[in-house]
C-alpha cells in the first residue's frame, strides 16, 4: 500500500474527487491511503496565519516556512518522499510516476498565493515537481494529478493486473494507442478493420504502430 499525505490550506477541495470512482475503490481495498491535512492546524499563530508579505516587496503573499516545516515533521517517516509543487519544479511525466509508485509514503505540499518560502524547497522538500509550463492558483490540482497517475500503477487499483503488464514499456513509460468500440460504423466513420478481425497478432502490430509511449 502506498500512502499519500497532502498538506493544503483548502482540504475541502479534495472531498468529492477522492470519494469517487477508481480512487475511492482503491482506498476501500486498502491499496492506497489518502490523508488530507489542513496546514493551518500547524500554525502557532492565534489566528492560524500561514502566509506573510514577501521580503523585498511585491504584490501578494508568500506561504511561511514554519507551519509547513511542522506539518512535514509530524508526517514524515524514515522512507518518506516529500514533494513540493512549484512551476519551477521538474516536469512530471510517466517515468516519474512509475518511480514514485515504488515508494511507500509521499508527502505532497500544496503551495498557494504568490509562492512558498524558498527555504521549504531548499531544506524541507526532497523534490520539486511541476505538471506543466503554466501557473496555477495552487498545488491542489497537481497533487490530484500525481495521486491519480501514481495510483493507476499500483497493482489491483485498475482491477486488471494484465493491463499494467500490457501497457507499461521497458523504459517505464506507458503505451497509449487509439481505442474504438461499437458501433463499427457511425456517420460513415469506420473503426479500423484490423481491430474487428480477431487476429491478435495483427491487432498488436497495429497498436504498436499507432501507439505512443508517453513516458518518453
Amino acid at each position: 500500500m502506498i500512502k499519500f499525505d497532502i498538506i493544503t490550506i483548502f482540504p475541502e477541495i479534495f472531498d468529492s474527487y477522492f470519494k469517487e470512482s477508481i480512487i475511492n475503490r482503491a482506498q476501500k481495498k486498502r491499496l492506497i491511503k489518502i490523508n488530507v491535512h489542513n496546514l493551518r492546524k500547524y500554525s502557532r499563530d492565534r489566528h492560524k496565519v500561514v502566509d506573510d508579505r514577501p521580503f523585498g516587496g511585491g504584490i501578494g503573499m508568500v506561504m511561511k516556512v514554519e507551519p509547513i516545516y511542522r506539518a512535514v515533521k509530524a508526517l514524515k517517516k524514515k522512507k518518506t518522499k516529500v514533494i513540493l509543487f512549484t512551476p519551477r519544479g521538474r516536469k512530471f511525466d510517466q517515468k516519474t510516476a512509475y518511480r514514485l509508485s515504488k515508494l511507500n509514503h509521499l508527502v505532497l505540499i500544496c503551495g498557494r498565493y504568490e509562492g512558498v518560502d524558498e527555504r521549504v524547497a531548499k531544506y524541507v522538500a526532497d523534490e520539486q515537481i511541476s505538471i506543466g509550463d503554466y501557473d496555477l492558483m495552487g498545488g491542489e490540482l497537481p497533487s490530484m494529478v500525481v495521486v491519480e497517475t501514481v495510483s493507476r500503477l499500483i497493482p489491483g487499483v485498475l482491477g486488471k493486473p494484465q493491463l499494467l503488464k500490457e501497457r507499461i514499456t521497458k523504459e517505464k513509460g506507458f503505451i497509449e494507442y487509439p481505442q474504438y468500440t461499437r458501433p463499427e460504423v457511425f456517420k460513415n466513420w469506420s473503426a479500423p478493420n484490423v481491430l474487428i478481425s480477431g487476429n491478435h497478432k495483427k491487432i498488436k502490430e497495429w497498436r504498436d504502430k499507432h501507439g505512443k509511449d508517453i513516458g518518453k
